[in-house]
């Protein structure tokens, strides 16, 4: 049996996963696990800023490639990164979070070493991970083997961030190069009783329906949701996070779920419905416009990742996959005719030289997205912007509605874009969020990627403006930037504009078309403070009206 360091090993059992990119921030603690990144002709090594953005592109990585991968330093530099990090366990991204750590005869002698605390505790932060991972592992010259492979199987069956910590020495160490990773299986007693009750139970409602989200996708189950969907000929709906994994041509795609809110045929169809066939749902205020649906999920049928729940009774070990695949061999296709009103924005009129605002926006948007397109929309009023949007075949929407860590979507857009360099990235953020993470903006340029950057400026953090009792508070104010001029204080090929008026935007997004072929495009639009879209509008006035709160009036 050949022999191999453990950093070595480590590096190729992820890349067999398809990680071809490890982000991060290089450290004294951490150089030989880069060296065995650089030095394995299938990777790369893609340094980031600061810590936490480099979180943040490895979880956008992760949302394209399947797996990510985050190298940092001790202490300090994992610290930095935990936000990120939390956000990705939130939203079942699957990051494997590698730290460097010192020598194993300095945590054994206790010695006081940079990065650590005045009374040394070389475990605290394994300690602070472990609230934010499914699994952590400490390494020594004992466990290494037995415990990457035990990572990486906890990885692959959770789709969760976990967390390694491997000492200088240790990375040089030899190991047997012979993986022993079980791939998850399901436990095929519980999926055969699942797949029964489940197939009874459609079999003898009147209205059932599929409603679909985002773990889905995380559980590498979307072939078995649309063969699913398409063999059962039942209708189907997605949740805001699950948005854009359904064509919106499908004839039988009621669109996305908005409460009652908007697309109200979908509303009402989901919630009459006798038998709710939910797959890959994360049941959360944001998600499902302040929980207005009208069931349980686990009363009907829930599918689950690795678990599904039927009637309240659960079936333990039971994948996802396995369980959509059992279900298509059986179900009785139906033939129902739903209702197809026209989704999405209507064309946009013909561009003035009014001003910008949210309802000529966001529309004109919608003709700008392409299929194909990878989309990410920052955490704040752009989600409500995008919500009602009908998408281009094949377009990917990534958002952050559960964890909602402002200034994430700037280097997971990032991070996307060095997953998959075949599709155009396209971001739209506010500037209050922007602001958080914009250094990565270098970054891009750095790589030569060419992304659309759309920024919002409308004057502070507008989303807390309208739920504030004064919207004119001065902690909702934040410094002005001119975004349209700041990448140029970076190095790299970059083409910029700012918008003031709807003319401007259409011949803008036009001339995106050529320069973005070759370089960054970067776009500042300007809007009055208070202007929000439609849906946002909507929302805060029902909140107002149920809490009798007093909340800004929105135009």
């Amino acid at each position: 049996m050949s022999k191999i360091t453990v950093s070595d090993y480590l590096v190729q059992e992820l890349n067999k996963l398809g990680i071809k990119d490890f982000f991060g921030l290089p450290g004294d603690y951490n150089f030989n696990i880069l060296s065995s990144i650089e030095n394995n002709e299938n990777t790369n090594w893609i340094g980031c800023t600061n810590e936490l953005n480099a979180g943040y592109a490895a979880d956008g990585y992760a949302r394209i490639n399947g797996y990510g991968a985050l190298v940092t330093t001790f202490g300090v530099g994992e610290l930095s990164a935990i936000n990120a990090v939390a956000g990705s366990f939130a939203e079942n991204i699957p990051v494997f979070k590698i730290v460097g750590v010192p020598a194993t005869k300095y945590i054994e002698q206790n010695t006081l070493l940079h990065h650590n605390f005045s009374n040394p505790d070389y475990y605290a932060f394994q300690r602070a991970y472990a609230n934010v991972v499914e699994a952590t592992a400490f390494l020594d010259c004992k466990n290494a083997k037995k415990e990457i492979d035990r990572m990486i199987q906890i990885f692959i069956r959770e789709k969760r961030p976990v967390y390694l910590a491997i000492p200088v020495d240790i990375c040089k160490m030899e190991i047997e190069n012979n993986p022993e990773i079980e791939k998850p299986a399901s436990n095929q007693k519980n999926l055969a009783e699942a797949a029964e009750h489940a197939l009874n139970l459609i079999k003898t409602s009147d209205f059932p329906v599929i409603l679909a989200d985002v773990l889905a996708k995380r559980f590498n189950a979307l072939d078995e949701m649309k063969k699913f969907a398409n063999t059962s000929g039942l209708p189907i709906c997605t949740l805001l996070m699950g948005k854009s994994m359904f064509d919106e041509d499908n004839e039988m795609y009621l669109g996305t779920y908005l409460g009652s809110y908007d697309n109200l045929y979908a509303y009402k169809y989901v919630n009459n419905s006798d038998c709710v066939i939910s797959i890959g749902t994360i049941i959360s205020d944001l998600n499902t416009f302040s929980f207005d649906i009208k069931f349980n999920p686990s009363q009907y049928i829930n599918i689950q990742g690795t678990y599904t729940i039927i009637e309240n009774k659960k079936y333990d070990n039971v994948l996802m996959k396995d369980m959509i695949a059992e279900l298509c061999k059986k179900i009785e296709k139906r033939h129902i005719l739903i209702e197809h009103d026209e989704r999405g924005f209507e064309k946009v009129d013909s561009p003035t030289d009014a001003n910008l605002r949210a309802d000529y926006i966001y529309p004109r948007l919608q003709e700008f997205f392409k299929p194909g397109d990878i989309i990410f929309s920052e955490t704040g009023l752009v989600k409500f912007g995008i919500a009602p949007m009908s998408l281009p075949q094949d377009c990917i929407l990534n958002n952050q509605v559960l964890w909602g860590s402002i200034g994430w979507a700037t280097p997971a857009a990032f991070g996307a874009a060095i997953a998959d360099k075949n599709r155009r990235v396209v971001l739209i953020t506010g500037e209050g969020a922007h602001q958080l993470t914009a250094q990565e903006v270098s970054t891009i340029m750095r790589h030569n990627l060419n992304m659309v950057i759309i920024v919002l400026n409308n004057s502070g953090y507008t989303i807390e403006r309208i739920l504030s009792d004064d919207p004119m508070d001065k902690f909702n104010d934040i410094a002005n930037w001119n975004y349209s001029k700041l990448p140029s204080v970076f190095e790299g090929n970059c083409w910029s504009a700012c918008v003031h008026t709807e003319a401007e935007l259409d011949e803008i997004l036009k001339q995106t078309e050529i320069e973005q072929k070759d370089r960054l495009c970067y776009i500042e639009l300007f809007t009055e403070m208070m202007d929000v879209p439609y849906l946002t509008k909507r929302v805060v006035k029902k909140l107002r009206d149920k809490s009798g709160a007093s909340v800004c009036q929105v135009r």
